[in-house]
């Protein structure tokens, strides 16, 4: 079926002309969605303030800061994963795994993630709160734009933004203690004893979560964030984001006309243009008028759309999580149908589901040691007065565990005798830990050949890391 999409944005810039100059300001709405929104900040926010003070045991001579950005000893932990610059090839692979969720999940309901769970969004709501906990719902605040400064709106506003400030600057601190031990640092912020380093990082952030959630919210997500131009070039239409069913909302009129004409058998449009679908939207935009890149499918107008149809006594779903197919069947009188599994949602699933197995699997084999050969250069190869050839190796042992092994190393592939330069017994080399070795080899053949080799390192405990190399004649 083709799928027109007509978009009149006249009134959005018309009335976007008529406020310039003045913020938007939401007005608060209850329903089955604001209690998730409420639910999932509530979640999220405990994750973040929390996670930093969650002890986790990794044994002696390592931190037991369950998550923690050790950027100072390129160590990355979180709980049982430890991650170094060896490793980083596996947070990439986290990144692309979350951006193909982040594909899935527009595919499935647009934005989102943008209405629910991103930071922004989630602190933006918690200023709000606090806004109109302190200054009033909508009206009120409204009605102090451009009013005279009085003592009472004047205590307000201090107490506002101390507020703000304040969420701020715990917001900017905890996000401190994940690059640092978080109880230890708590103490020194506590008791001012802490660098000047420290105090910066905690100014810069907590003035960006001020700036961004206090005055710039709409315009983050409307025109700093770029998820909002990708959105435009990956839309799909039968993805289940919010639109206005405008087959059976139009033609706009008064509930008492509605009625009159429902009551001579006539037919009339549901929508009654109360505005409160745009009073509620935190990004100020009228569903009514289609879809719009700035919307971030946070589902506040269908709370506030179905409680006025409530009250009407008419069917809720006016505004509704729908696909844009949908309405377009809907204005044919066709009827609804979920194309939620198509090729599209289920190829995303599978690379989903593949990128997390092989990340998984890359995960579970990941060694606690590496090891890396570098063969001599100048000479590659030695001849020797018995006809036997040489070839000599620099071999590095790295460490990543935080207690010390011995690796007792061998040579498969070749047979020639091993030595190891400083150590003619092959003991055990031990390396300390968090640390590395690093080795000169020899390797003398008596009949040579260009061949294939493979160095290996077994620890006390049988586990071995291996690295192969070439052994060559000339």
């Amino acid at each position: 079926m083709a799928i027109t999409i007509e978009i009149d944005h006249a009134k959005t810039r018309a009335k976007a002309a008529a406020a310039v100059g003045l913020p938007v300001v939401p007005q608060a709405v209850k329903g089955p969605i604001r209690r998730l929104k409420w639910a999932i900040l509530l979640l999220t926010l405990s994750i973040y303030y929390v996670t930093p003070f969650i002890r986790w045991n990794r044994g002696p001579n390592a931190p037991d800061q369950a998550v923690l950005l050790d950027f100072a000893n390129g160590r990355l932990y979180a709980f049982f994963v430890e991650i170094w610059p060896q490793d980083l090839y596996l947070v990439t692979g986290l990144l692309v795994l979350a951006s193909t969720i982040l594909f899935l999940a527009n595919a499935l309901a647009g934005r989102l993630w943008c209405g629910f769970a991103c930071p922004q969004t989630v602190w933006t709501d918690l200023f709000l709160l606090v806004e109109r906990l302190i200054e009033g719902d909508r009206r009120q605040r409204l009605k102090k734009i451009g009013a005279p400064l009085t003592a009472k709106r004047a205590l307000q506003t201090v107490a506002k933004h101390a507020a703000w400030l304040l969420i701020s600057l715990a917001t900017g601190g905890t996000l401190i203690f994940y690059f640092t031990d978080a109880p230890a640092l708590l103490s020194g912020l506590m008791v001012g004893d802490v660098s000047a380093n420290v105090l910066t990082w905690v100014a810069v952030f907590a003035g960006t979560t001020y700036g961004l959630a206090g005055f710039a919210r709409e315009q983050v997500c409307t025109f700093m964030c770029p998820w909002p131009r990708l959105q435009g070039a990956i839309w799909d239409p039968e993805a289940y984001t919010v639109n206005y069913r405008d087959y059976r909302g139009e033609q706009r009129i008064s509930a008492k006309k509605a009625a009159e004409l429902r009551l001579r058998g006539e037919p009339a449009g549901d929508c009654v243009d109360c505005g409160q679908c745009v009073a509620v939207c935190p990004i100020g935009i009228d569903i009514r008028e289609g879809p719009n890149f700035a919307c971030i499918n946070c589902g506040l107008c269908v709370d506030a759309c179905d409680s006025v149809m409530a009250k009407l006594g008419r069917p809720r779903g006016l505004i509704d999580y729908e696909s844009w197919t949908n309405i377009e069947r809907g204005r044919s009188k066709e009827a609804s149908r979920n194309h939620l599994l198509r090729p599209k949602t289920i190829g995303l699933a599978a690379a989903c589901v593949a990128l997390a197995g092989t990340i998984g699997v890359a995960f579970g084999t990941k060694t606690t040691a590496t090891l890396s050969v570098q063969h001599d250069r100048d000479p590659v190869a030695v001849r020797l007065s018995d006809g036997s050839v040489r070839n000599a190796y620099t071999v590095k042992l790295l460490n990543k565990s935080a207690s010390a092994h011995r690796y007792t190393l061998s040579v498969g592939g070749i047979d020639a005798k091993l030595s190891i330069v400083g150590n003619e017994s092959l003991s055990p080399v031990e390396v300390a830990p968090d640390a590395s070795g690093q080795l000169r080899l020899t390797l003398t053949a008596a009949q040579p050949g260009q061949r294939d080799i493979v160095f290996t390192a077994r620890d006390e405990t049988g586990s071995t890391v291996s690295a192969a190399d070439r052994f060559v004649e000339r």
